[in-house]
């Protein structure tokens, strides 16, 4: 199917005049690239959650311990099969963006922004909680770059 520049500011008028992956191969693209980072920084997570490794316990120690590091590996397991799959991605994003929210408040009220090591001889310099802003960031553009599709379901109930 080809479509037009009327099609394509159609699209945008119905999303409120802000670009979605219907308005070009670069927001298709960006959508891809924050879809692909959100998968395999969460994804790189869930062995440390499912195998509860040493920097589990200490991340989970005050935030509910192992079931809390259960529950949290699968949602993120769910988040990241769902932001791989075009249908169904605006949902990832979603799911993503509000474990994110928990998380950066986890690290801010709880944890710390730096995590300290297992070991107790230093930390990681906040490098998860750097990774938690990335996966927030990347995962609101998938959003609302493939808002349409989240949209169209409301207007189909």
């Amino acid at each position: 199917m080809t479509t037009t520049s009327q099609d394509h500011n159609t699209n945008n008028a119905a999303s409120g005049g802000l670009p979605t992956i219907d308005s070009g191969k670069p927001f298709a693209i960006a959508s891809w690239v924050g879809q692909i980072v959100t998968a395999v920084i969460l994804g790189q997570t869930l062995f440390f959650k499912f195998t509860n490794a040493p920097e589990t316990q200490v991340i989970f120690q005050d935030l509910g311990g192992r079931p809390a590091a259960l529950a949290s590996a699968v949602a993120e397991l769910v988040v990241v099969v769902l932001i791989l799959v075009p249908k169904t991605a605006v949902f990832g994003a979603l799911g993503a963006v509000m474990i994110m929210l928990g998380a950066i408040a986890s690290h801010i009220a709880v944890i710390g922004i730096a995590v300290p090591t297992p070991d107790g001889t230093g930390d990681d310099g906040g490098l998860l909680f750097g990774m938690a802003v990335v996966v927030l960031l990347m995962s609101a553009m998938v959003a609302a770059l493939r808002r349409n599709a989240a949209l169209g379901l409301l207007r189909e109930a």
